[in-house]
């Protein structure tokens, strides 16, 4: 019998990103899921994102997850700017997440918190 924590959760990010290349690999679209072809199309959608807020007040968009119409379409689109993006991490062999922790890292030592000499924060 296989170990249920063995097998990753449809929600976690392994899980996903098998999901995405299951749901490719019937539609036999590797051929087309280049890191190209999928950094242009993850480029579309942050871009179909931003059409949402475009011409927006700064107080129209932090409205708009009030209204379910325009909630729905940002979700979606959330949804399509991560599943490319997962993607093309696939495609290229990154590990999304430790590439972000070594970004934070990068950060913090470029970005140190004013005022403090090691850029530590203050403990609370």
């Amino acid at each position: 019998m296989t170990d249920p924590s063995a097998v990753p959760d449809d929600h976690s990010l392994d899980g996903l990103r098998q999901r995405l290349s299951r749901f490719a690999a019937a539609r036999d679209w590797q051929p087309f899921h280049t890191p190209k072809n999928l950094a242009a199309a993850l480029s579309v959608e942050a871009g179909e994102l931003l059409e949402i807020f475009q011409w927006l007040t700064p107080e129209q968009a932090e409205a708009v997850m009030s209204d379910p119409d325009t909630a729905h379409r940002v979700r979606d689109e959330v949804a399509d700017v991560l599943a490319y993006l997962l993607q093309f991490c696939t495609a290229t062999g990154v590990d999304p997440l430790a590439a972000l922790a070594a970004k934070i890292d990068r950060n913090e030592l470029r970005f140190p918190v004013p005022g403090r000499p090691d850029g530590s924060r203050k403990s609370d």
